[in-house]
Protein backbone atom coordinates (compact mmCIF):
# COMPACT_ATOMS: atom_id res chain seq x y z
CA UNK A 1 0.00 0.00 0.00
CA UNK A 2 2.30 3.25 -1.51
CA UNK A 3 0.33 5.62 1.62
CA UNK A 4 2.13 2.96 4.04
CA UNK A 5 5.25 3.72 2.47
CA UNK A 6 5.03 7.57 2.17
CA UNK A 7 4.05 7.46 5.54
CA UNK A 8 7.34 5.29 7.01
CA UNK A 9 9.45 7.82 5.01
CA UNK A 10 7.81 10.55 6.61
CA UNK A 11 7.81 9.06 9.83
CA UNK A 12 11.69 7.97 9.60
CA UNK A 13 13.08 11.00 8.41
CA UNK A 14 11.25 12.79 11.27
CA UNK A 15 13.07 10.26 13.55
CA UNK A 16 16.34 11.01 12.09
CA UNK A 17 16.14 14.57 12.55
CA UNK A 18 14.47 14.46 15.79
CA UNK A 19 17.85 12.07 16.47
CA UNK A 20 20.39 14.73 14.38
CA UNK A 21 18.38 17.67 16.23
CA UNK A 22 17.82 16.58 19.65
CA UNK A 23 21.06 15.06 20.40
CA UNK A 24 22.93 18.10 19.41
CA UNK A 25 20.96 20.35 21.32
CA UNK A 26 21.29 17.72 24.68
CA UNK A 27 25.21 17.42 23.59
CA UNK A 28 25.75 21.11 23.33
CA UNK A 29 24.09 21.65 26.79
CA UNK A 30 26.00 19.09 28.69
CA UNK A 31 29.63 19.38 27.38
CA UNK A 32 30.46 22.85 28.55
CA UNK A 33 31.57 24.02 25.60
CA UNK A 34 33.68 20.78 24.57
CA UNK A 35 32.94 21.08 20.52
CA UNK A 36 34.70 17.71 20.76
CA UNK A 37 32.39 16.23 22.93
CA UNK A 38 29.43 17.09 21.88
CA UNK A 39 30.19 16.20 18.53
CA UNK A 40 31.18 12.62 19.50
CA UNK A 41 27.39 12.39 21.54
CA UNK A 42 25.59 13.85 18.68
CA UNK A 43 27.75 11.11 15.81
CA UNK A 44 26.79 8.13 18.32
CA UNK A 45 22.82 9.45 18.97
CA UNK A 46 22.57 9.65 14.71
CA UNK A 47 24.25 6.21 14.24
CA UNK A 48 21.72 4.75 16.61
CA UNK A 49 18.77 6.55 15.74
CA UNK A 50 19.87 5.58 12.01
CA UNK A 51 19.98 1.69 13.11
CA UNK A 52 16.67 1.83 14.38
CA UNK A 53 14.82 3.19 11.84
CA UNK A 54 16.11 1.35 9.33
CA UNK A 55 16.16 -2.07 10.83
CA UNK A 56 12.48 -1.28 11.84
CA UNK A 57 10.88 0.74 8.62
CA UNK A 58 13.02 -1.20 6.03
CA UNK A 59 11.01 -3.73 5.11
CA UNK A 60 8.20 -1.03 4.87
CA UNK A 61 9.21 1.10 2.38
CA UNK A 62 12.70 0.12 1.76
CA UNK A 63 14.09 3.00 4.76
CA UNK A 64 15.98 5.64 1.82
CA UNK A 65 14.93 8.64 4.37
CA UNK A 66 16.81 10.60 1.79
CA UNK A 67 16.34 11.74 -1.62
CA UNK A 68 19.45 11.06 -2.58
CA UNK A 69 19.14 7.13 -2.16
CA UNK A 70 15.59 7.24 -3.56
CA UNK A 71 17.13 8.71 -6.78
CA UNK A 72 20.01 6.52 -6.63
CA UNK A 73 17.56 3.49 -6.78
CA UNK A 74 15.47 4.94 -9.09
CA UNK A 75 18.52 5.27 -11.21
CA UNK A 76 19.33 1.58 -10.40
CA UNK A 77 15.83 0.38 -11.68
CA UNK A 78 15.08 -0.91 -8.02
CA UNK A 79 12.27 2.19 -7.82
CA UNK A 80 9.53 3.40 -9.61
CA UNK A 81 9.74 6.86 -11.09
CA UNK A 82 6.39 7.37 -10.35
CA UNK A 83 6.94 7.03 -6.67
CA UNK A 84 10.68 9.51 -6.60
CA UNK A 85 8.24 12.60 -6.08
CA UNK A 86 6.08 11.34 -3.59
CA UNK A 87 8.83 10.05 -1.38
CA UNK A 88 10.82 13.07 -1.73
CA UNK A 89 7.92 15.12 -0.28
CA UNK A 90 7.49 12.71 2.24
CA UNK A 91 11.33 12.78 3.26
CA UNK A 92 11.38 16.78 3.27
CA UNK A 93 8.57 17.01 5.63
CA UNK A 94 9.70 14.09 7.74
CA UNK A 95 12.75 16.08 8.23
CA UNK A 96 11.51 19.76 8.92
CA UNK A 97 8.49 18.43 11.28
CA UNK A 98 11.13 16.53 12.86
CA UNK A 99 13.47 19.41 13.81
CA UNK A 100 10.11 21.41 14.51
CA UNK A 101 9.74 18.48 17.39
CA UNK A 102 13.27 18.42 18.80
CA UNK A 103 12.68 22.37 19.13
CA UNK A 104 9.68 21.44 21.06
CA UNK A 105 11.47 18.49 23.71
CA UNK A 106 13.69 21.47 24.38
CA UNK A 107 11.57 24.45 25.09
CA UNK A 108 12.84 26.28 21.82
CA UNK A 109 11.46 28.58 19.71
CA UNK A 110 10.02 25.97 16.82
CA UNK A 111 10.25 28.13 14.04
CA UNK A 112 13.93 28.73 13.58
CA UNK A 113 16.52 29.71 10.93
CA UNK A 114 20.07 28.95 11.30
CA UNK A 115 22.87 31.45 11.50
CA UNK A 116 25.49 28.76 11.51
CA UNK A 117 28.47 30.25 9.02
CA UNK A 118 30.98 27.51 8.99
CA UNK A 119 29.56 25.10 6.34
CA UNK A 120 30.72 26.40 2.90
CA UNK A 121 33.55 26.51 1.05
CA UNK A 122 34.92 23.91 -1.57
CA UNK A 123 36.47 21.80 0.53
CA UNK A 124 33.23 21.02 2.61
CA UNK A 125 31.33 20.90 -0.90
CA UNK A 126 34.43 17.91 -1.49
CA UNK A 127 33.95 16.69 1.37
CA UNK A 128 29.66 15.93 0.71
CA UNK A 129 30.54 14.52 -2.04
CA UNK A 130 32.62 11.80 -0.36
CA UNK A 131 30.35 11.69 1.96
CA UNK A 132 27.62 10.62 0.31
CA UNK A 133 29.70 8.37 -2.17
CA UNK A 134 30.18 6.17 0.92
CA UNK A 135 27.07 5.99 2.38
CA UNK A 136 26.03 4.48 -1.08
CA UNK A 137 28.91 2.44 -0.74
CA UNK A 138 27.91 1.03 2.23
CA UNK A 139 24.02 0.32 1.05
CA UNK A 140 25.00 -1.23 -2.10
CA UNK A 141 27.87 -2.87 -1.22
CA UNK A 142 25.71 -4.36 1.78
CA UNK A 143 22.51 -4.92 -0.37
CA UNK A 144 25.37 -6.69 -2.73
CA UNK A 145 26.86 -9.25 -0.47
CA UNK A 146 25.07 -9.08 3.09
CA UNK A 147 21.52 -7.64 3.16
CA UNK A 148 20.89 -8.06 7.03
CA UNK A 149 24.28 -5.88 7.36
CA UNK A 150 22.94 -3.07 5.93
CA UNK A 151 20.99 -1.01 9.04
CA UNK A 152 24.63 -1.41 11.70
CA UNK A 153 26.29 -0.60 8.09
CA UNK A 154 24.51 2.76 7.57
CA UNK A 155 24.63 3.39 11.53
CA UNK A 156 28.19 3.05 12.06
CA UNK A 157 29.13 4.87 8.62
CA UNK A 158 27.68 7.81 9.81
CA UNK A 159 28.80 7.68 13.02
CA UNK A 160 32.83 7.68 11.96
CA UNK A 161 31.83 9.89 8.76
CA UNK A 162 30.82 12.40 11.11
CA UNK A 163 34.45 12.57 12.13
CA UNK A 164 36.59 12.60 8.90
CA UNK A 165 34.56 14.66 6.92
CA UNK A 166 35.53 18.27 7.11
CA UNK A 167 31.23 18.88 6.49
CA UNK A 168 30.43 16.22 9.26
CA UNK A 169 28.49 14.53 6.56
CA UNK A 170 25.15 15.78 5.82
CA UNK A 171 25.01 13.37 2.98
CA UNK A 172 21.38 13.88 2.54
CA UNK A 173 19.68 16.57 0.48
CA UNK A 174 16.26 16.21 3.04
CA UNK A 175 19.12 16.07 6.41
CA UNK A 176 20.88 19.41 4.56
CA UNK A 177 17.06 21.37 4.36
CA UNK A 178 15.67 20.67 7.50
CA UNK A 179 19.17 21.18 9.20
CA UNK A 180 18.71 24.72 7.69
CA UNK A 181 15.36 25.45 10.21
CA UNK A 182 17.48 24.71 13.49
CA UNK A 183 19.72 27.99 14.83
CA UNK A 184 21.46 24.36 17.15
CA UNK A 185 24.25 22.78 17.33
CA UNK A 186 23.30 20.75 14.09
CA UNK A 187 22.39 23.98 11.78
CA UNK A 188 23.35 25.21 8.47
CA UNK A 189 22.78 28.91 7.17
CA UNK A 190 20.19 28.28 4.74
CA UNK A 191 22.33 30.04 2.14
CA UNK A 192 24.73 27.39 1.96
CA UNK A 193 22.14 24.47 1.83
CA UNK A 194 22.44 24.59 -2.02
CA UNK A 195 26.10 23.42 -2.59
CA UNK A 196 25.55 20.97 -0.15
CA UNK A 197 22.84 19.15 -2.16
CA UNK A 198 24.31 19.57 -5.17
CA UNK A 199 27.14 17.98 -4.28
CA UNK A 200 24.80 15.40 -3.02
CA UNK A 201 23.72 14.87 -5.97
CA UNK A 202 26.30 15.04 -8.09
CA UNK A 203 27.60 12.18 -6.08
CA UNK A 204 24.73 9.88 -6.64
CA UNK A 205 25.37 10.56 -9.98
CA UNK A 206 29.22 9.23 -9.78
CA UNK A 207 28.06 6.74 -7.70
CA UNK A 208 25.42 5.01 -10.33
CA UNK A 209 28.22 4.56 -12.40
CA UNK A 210 31.15 3.30 -10.03
CA UNK A 211 29.53 1.68 -7.63
CA UNK A 212 27.43 -0.19 -10.32
CA UNK A 213 30.49 -1.32 -12.13
CA UNK A 214 32.00 -1.93 -8.68
CA UNK A 215 29.47 -4.37 -7.30
CA UNK A 216 28.50 -5.86 -11.23
CA UNK A 217 28.06 -9.70 -11.03
CA UNK A 218 31.33 -10.99 -11.22
CA UNK A 219 32.28 -12.25 -15.16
Amino acid sequence: MNARRYFAEFLGTAFLLIGVVGSGIMADTLSGGNVGLALLANAIATGCILYAIITTLGPVSGAHFNPAVTLAFALRGEHRWNAVAPYVLCQLAGGIIGVWAAHFMFDLPILQSSTTMHRTGANQWFSEIIATLGLLFVIFGGIRHKPDAVPPLVGLYITGAYWYTSSTSFANPAVTLARGFTDTFAGIFPAHILPFVAMQILAVFIGHVVLNWLFSDPE
